[in-house]
């Protein structure tokens, strides 16, 4: 598992394009989606996941339904229009991170001389 340390710094991205490839999602199915995506690498707590997800809303890139299952209320998230772009960007923007993350501890080279 990774540390809350390196995950908060992705948290955006990774719910960004998860809505991206999935369309509309309720909070608890994001979590345990990435979950079972990294093999219990990244779990993401709700006291991380909830204000993620009111700042992405806040800024406008994702909005939410509510629907009702019995007496209980569940919130679906979706990408707004806007929402569409920033997770391409935040995507293409850690994907350029890596890269230059690659370099910078020489990672290449380590690993194919191990």
């Amino acid at each position: 598992m990774y540390t809350s340390e390196l995950i908060k710094g992705t948290l955006k991205t990774i719910i960004l394009n998860l809505l991206k490839e999935r369309g509309k999602m309720y909070g608890y199915e994001i979590t345990q989606t990435v979950k079972e995506m990294t093999n219990g690498k990244i779990q993401i707590t709700e006291g991380a996941l909830y204000p993620t997800l009111h700042s992405l809303e806040k800024k406008g890139d994702i909005g939410f339904e509510k629907e009702y299952i019995g007496k209980r209320v569940r919130k679906y998230y979706t990408l707004t229009d806007q929402g569409q772009k920033t997770a391409q960007v935040k995507v293409n923007e850690f994907a350029d991170f890596i890269e230059t993350m690659k370099y910078l501890l020489d990672i290449d080279s380590k690993t194919s001389n191990a």
